[in-house]
Order: C-alpha cells, then sequence, then structure tokens
C-alpha cells in the first residue's frame, strides 16, 4: 500500500511539474518585451516595424510600417487591398475602430453581373475589384494616431521595392498561378520575371524589384514633402500624400489601367472613398470586454458566439472534449446563420439589428437550441429583433429562405422573387430574383477546393507600446493572382465577390455602387478592468472567428499562455455560407456536420464525434496563424505570440 501511495504522489508531482513547465513545451518561444512588440506575417515585416520602434516611433507608426512592408511582399495581400484595425488609445482610454474597406464602383450592379451569367461576383480580374482601401487606411491611422512622416514609415516598404530577396512561399505563388497572370499584360511583366521559361516566376533568393510601385510610392512621399515645404502641418502633409494617390495622377494611371483590362472604377469613385473611424462593437464576456469591427466584417459573430456560450460551463467540459467541440461547433453555427443573412455595409441599410443580436437575452434563447448529444444540422438565422423592441421586417423572407434551403437552394433552378417586397428591403438593397444552377444537397464535393476557399488567407499586424498604444490589424485584398492595374505596380482588390446578388442570401450585401461588402477580416481587441489584455488576429477567411474564439477561450478558460494559444489545435467548422470563391451556388453553400479536427484528436473523441453526427476531416494545422500580444499589467510586460503555422514572425524589446 505504501508503495502505491508512493507511486501516486510521484505521479501527482511530475503531472504538477510537467505543467509547470507547459509554457516551454511550444514549438516557438514567447516573445518577451517591456517596451515594445511587433508581430506579422514575414520576417521583413516584422523586422520594418522594429526598426520604427528604434527610431522612436510608436505602436501606431509601427504597424504602417509593417502594413506597408507586407503590401509590398505580397503577404497574400498588396497595396490596392483594404485595411481594417482596432486601436487602442491610451490618451482616451477608448477603442477606435478603422474602416478601410473600398467600395464597389460605379456600375457595379446586381443586373450588372446577372447578365455577365454570375451567380456572385467573379473571384479575379478587374470585375472582381472594390477601390483600394490600404493607401488611404494607412495614411488616415499615420495622421491621426501615429507620430511620424509616411516618409520614415515606408521607408523600409520603398526599399524592398527596389529589391528585396524573395522568399519561396511567395516566388511559387507566382509560378503556381502563372497561367490567369499571363491575361493582364501589366501582372505578367511584374510576377513573370523570366518568360518563356521552365519556371518564370522568380526564385526564391532571387531580387525582386518593383520599380513602378515604387514610383508610386515615391510620389506619395513628394507630396508629402512638398505639402511640408509650404508650411503644412504632419497631418496635413499625410493627407496630400493620400489625395495624390486618390485624385491625382496615381488615379489617373489607376483607373486608366483597370478600365483598358475591363475593370469599372473610375476616378469620381477613387475621390469620394475615404477610410471611417467608427464605433467597435463589444460585448462582455466574464468581465473580459471584447472589441470587434462593425457588421461589414464578420466580426460580430465571434461576440454573438461568446454570448451564447457564456451559458455553458466550458471549462467543465474540458479542452476540445467532444461535448466541448459539440457545443461549440453549434454555437458558432447559430452565430454565422445570423452573420450570413443580417449583416452588411451599415451605411446602406437602416434597422440592422445588431442590438439584438447581440444581446445576453437572444443569446439565451440561441443557447437553448444547442443539443448536448448531436449537432443540429439546419440552424436558421433567428429572429433578434423582438430584443430590441421591433418587429422582423423580414418574416416572410425568412421563411421563403428556409424554403429555398430545405429544397436545395435553388432546386427548381430558380430563387424565389424577393425584389423590394417590405420597406426595410429598398434599404438593405433588395435585388430582382436571380436564376440560379441546380443545387442538390448531394452534389459532388471537391472538399479540397471547398477548404481552399474557406481558409483563403490574408495576413496580420499586432503592435503595442509602453506608452499603452495598441493596434490588431487584418489587412488583405490583391493577393496572387492580382490584375495590376496599368503602371502603379498595384494588384486590384478582389473583395467584390464577397458581395452576393439576391437579397434571399443576405438583404443587406446585395452589391450596389459605392457600397462596402461584408468581409471575413476581423481584428480584435480585448480589454480587462479596464486596460488593454489582449490584441489578436488571424488570417483564413471564413474561419477567422472560428480560430480567433477559441484562441480567446484557450487563455481565458483553459488557462493557456499566448503562445501556447497561438499553437493550440482548434476545430473548423463547413457548417456557413462561404465569403469567399466559387461563382456557383452550389460552390459556397453550408455543408451541415462537416468539421476540420487535429491530427492528435483522441480515437475515443473521434467515434463520440461521430455518433453525434459529424464528418470529420484530420489535419496537422487547423488554425490559420494567429498573432497576438499579451498585455501582462501584473509585471508592466508585454507576451507576443506567433503561430507554429506559416512565416510570421514577432520581435519585442
Amino acid at each position: 500500500m505504501r508503495n502505491c501511495l508512493s507511486l501516486l504522489l510521484i505521479s501527482g508531482f511530475l503531472s504538477i511539474n510537467i505543467f509547470s513547465v507547459r509554457a516551454q513545451l511550444t514549438q516557438k518561444p514567447p516573445l518577451h518585451g517591456s517596451h515594445w512588440m511587433a508581430v506579422t506575417g514575414k520576417p521583413l515585416a516584422a523586422e520594418a516595424g522594429a526598426q520604427i520602434f528604434q527610431k522612436g516611433g510608436n505602436a501606431i507608426d509601427a504597424a504602417c510600417a509593417m502594413l506597408g512592408a507586407v503590401c509590398t511582399m505580397w503577404d497574400v495581400l498588396c497595396w490596392g487591398g483594404e485595411t481594417q484595425a482596432v486601436i487602442y488609445n491610451p490618451k482616451t482610454g477608448k477603442v477606435i475602430a478603422i474602416n478601410a474597406l473600398g467600395y464597389a464602383p460605379t456600375g457595379a450592379t446586381p443586373a450588372f453581373f446577372k447578365n455577365k451569367g454570375y451567380n456572385f461576383p467573379p473571384e479575379y480580374g478587374p470585375l472582381a475589384a472594390v477601390t483600394p482601401g490600404t493607401p488611404g487606411g494607412l495614411c488616415y491611422m499615420l495622421a491621426e494616431y501615429g507620430t511620424m512622416s509616411l516618409k520614415e514609415v515606408l521607408a523600409p516598404a520603398m526599399e524592398m521595392a527596389k529589391g528585396y530577396a524573395i522568399e519561396a512561399q511567395t516566388a511559387n505563388s507566382f509560378e503556381s498561378q502563372k497561367r490567369r497572370l499571363k491575361e493582364w499584360p501589366y501582372s505578367k511583366a511584374l510576377f513573370l520575371t523570366h518568360p518563356g521559361e521552365k519556371r518564370e516566376a522568380p526564385e526564391a533568393g532571387e531580387i525582386f524589384v518593383q520599380k513602378d510601385l515604387l514610383e508610386t510610392l515615391t510620389k506619395m512621399v513628394a507630396a508629402e514633402t512638398d505639402a511640408l515645404k509650404h508650411k503644412k502641418s504632419r497631418k496635413e502633409a499625410i493627407y496630400a500624400a493620400c489625395d495624390r494617390f486618390y485624385k491625382g495622377d496615381i488615379a489617373q494611371e489607376f483607373v486608366r489601367g483597370c478600365q483598358e483590362q475591363g475593370g469599372l472604377i473610375t476616378m469620381e469613385d477613387l475621390a469620394q472613398w475615404k477610410p471611417v473611424a467608427e464605433e467597435p462593437l463589444h460585448v462582455s464576456y466574464k468581465g473580459i470586454e471584447v472589441y470587434k469591427l462593425q457588421q461589414w466584417t464578420q466580426g460580430p459573430s465571434m461576440l454573438q458566439a461568446l454570448n451564447i456560450l457564456e451559458n455553458f460551463d466550458l471549462k467543465g467540459m474540458g479542452y476540445n472534449s467532444s461535448r466541448y467541440i459539440n457545443t461549440l461547433y453549434q454555437a458558432m453555427s447559430l452565430s454565422f446563420a445570423d452573420r450570413d443573412f443580417y449583416y452588411g455595409d451599415p451605411a446602406f441599410a437602416s434597422g440592422q439589428p445588431m442590438k439584438g443580436l447581440l444581446s445576453k437575452d437572444y443569446a439565451k434563447q440561441r443557447a437553448a437550441l444547442i443539443a448536448d448529444d448531436h449537432n443540429v444540422p439546419d440552424f436558421a438565422p433567428g429572429d433578434p429583433y423582438p430584443f430590441e423592441g421591433r418587429t422582423n421586417p423580414f418574416a416572410d423572407l425568412l421563411r421563403q429562405r428556409s424554403n429555398w434551403i430545405r429544397n436545395g437552394g435553388g432546386g427548381n433552378n430558380t430563387a424565389p422573387s424577393t425584389g423590394g417586397s417590405m420597406n426595410a428591403m429598398s434599404d438593405a438593397g433588395a435585388s430582382d430574383a436571380l436564376a440560379f444552377d441546380h443545387v442538390s444537397p448531394n452534389a459532388p464535393f471537391d472538399e479540397n477546393l471547398y477548404h481552399d476557399r474557406l481558409w483563403r488567407g490574408t495576413t496580420s499586424i499586432e503592435a503595442a507600446d509602453q506608452e499603452g498604444w495598441v493596434i490588431s490589424v487584418t489587412p488583405s485584398g490583391g493577393w496572387t493572382p492580382a490584375c495590376i492595374a496599368g503602371h502603379t505596380g498595384v494588384g486590384m482588390s478582389q473583395r467584390m465577390q464577397s458581395f452576393v446578388l439576391d437579397s434571399i442570401i443576405d438583404p443587406f450585401n446585395v452589391v450596389a455602387p459605392h457600397k462596402r461588402p461584408r468581409v471575413t477580416l476581423t481584428p480584435s481587441l480585448a480589454l480587462k478592468e479596464g486596460k488593454p489584455f489582449l490584441c489578436f488576429s488571424v488570417q483564413g477567411g471564413d474561419t477567422q472567428d472560428q480560430n480567433l474564439l477559441q484562441f480567446f477561450l484557450d487563455i481565458v478558460e483553459f488557462g493557456m499562455t499566448v503562445q501556447e494559444a497561438t499553437e493550440a489545435a482548434n476545430i473548423n467548422s463547413d457548417q456557413l455560407w462561404l465569403s469567399l470563391g466559387g461563382e456557383k451556388l452550389d460552390d459556397r453553400r453550408p455543408r451541415p456536420g462537416h468539421i476540420l479536427l487535429g491530427n492528435i484528436t483522441p480515437p475515443y473523441v473521434r467515434q463520440e464525434l461521430r455518433k453525434m453526427g459529424y464528418t470529420a476531416t484530420y489535419g496537422d494545422r487547423t488554425s490559420g496563424p494567429i498573432n497576438a500580444i499579451y498585455l501582462d499589467t501584473k509585471h508592466g510586460t508585454i507576451w507576443g505570440g506567433s503561430s507554429n503555422n506559416g512565416e510570421d514572425y514577432g520581435i519585442g524589446w
């Protein structure tokens, strides 16, 4: 008996010690700093942020430098894409949301795309482009919240545009997409540096030069310099550079190159677009305030899921147990069902029920729908309007939508007529019915292609400094294969594809000129006791808020460190409408019960999930690269976390 007791004591001692050193068992070490932290998608870009910090810049300056660098490096985005950010301002104690997403150009209507035979706007090419947002977003953040000049923060990007040693991941993406890149003359000239050879793209380590982009950035800096010579303020000079991009000779060449290749963007479109600072949305989860961008992103779906999950004892279920996964999956399904119908550009819609969607009472109603022993495959959008004292104006449309999906989502080859039958729909941008291709629930399913669309990447940027500035950015757009706009060196965004063409899918997200599409991009900030607690974002299309939700819970519920949480095994759900990829309805419809699990999932959990109705795929990596910063208020230090999946990198001091 004494031997058994001794063995138990030794075993317990070992368990305690293993747990106590768990933070050292990650594949990448956590980063520690007391002055600043810079984390992003490429090592060279993190170095750009570090350079700015070392020159005395704040976290916003550093984030802008990293943004310029990742765009120049084609880290699944470029200068013609879009930028979204949340910022904590220590001077006011407030969180600010930055909307630098481009909008649809003149002529982009449902009728235009339907007449060309599309069920959704195209994935690639000039017709996939909304107006560029990143140059304006960078200038706005720098002017309003930074301390340095545009010339200073763009110096690393301009140095790289002169020529930098390209890494294999990016170079290989050029090569793999060369067939499509050859469709556009300016793209072919930029990306295929060895025309006619077996490998036409640059090799890894080759110096990649972008003369046209360098000229564009040089023109912007010259406009700033000229404004300063004329006694303009730092802020006014930065906006002068921005105006040259959107209203001057850069804009003229961008529009010429866009329209030459069949695009719709006009000078008026560029001149009228501007970034917007807005109030973020937020909820409290067990006393922690979590902030997201408004409903032109999918960010509020994570807030809804947190509200739902607050009704369950997640810690008691155990990390990634079958009960936990089943509960998590259904909570996400419920929040995505609402996302898929109620989210869209608030500037084009009155009466979006965000107050109801984010109410705790609505979350309790939704939580009651979750089955504890099986997955529910047919969750529909809920009715949040009563939770803000209103009647749902979409009741009839929701019934039509439910019947339409139940019948295969277009099984009779047409969508029900939904054009303008309700007053609220005219505000939301309703359109006439669209004839869809026949969709069958048993249609062939290309799992690899589907998951490519589900996980489509971008990059992320996180920065924090000792003064208290904290910023999370999820920029994107203009990824390879990008169509270059003339001699600007700037690729055009492909974000138009995130619109829908018929209100039966989402009445708030029907394409219209100067409307922003609902995007997957979703930077995040969390405050605890009124102070920054976590700053986090991730790449990966519709999986972004799935992975960020689990990252947050890993820390708050399961006590992981920030680095552990970036590497932790997640699940991915396919039970949602895809936001990216595919021009037919069947490309995007939900796949109820389909789930991605980590290879390390124990056999008994796999078996239990099968009994619950799940169809699993397994992978070594189950999350896009999460980048994050944890603000350690106890010690007054900054922790950085960067996923072991991809080339993401951080530097702290």
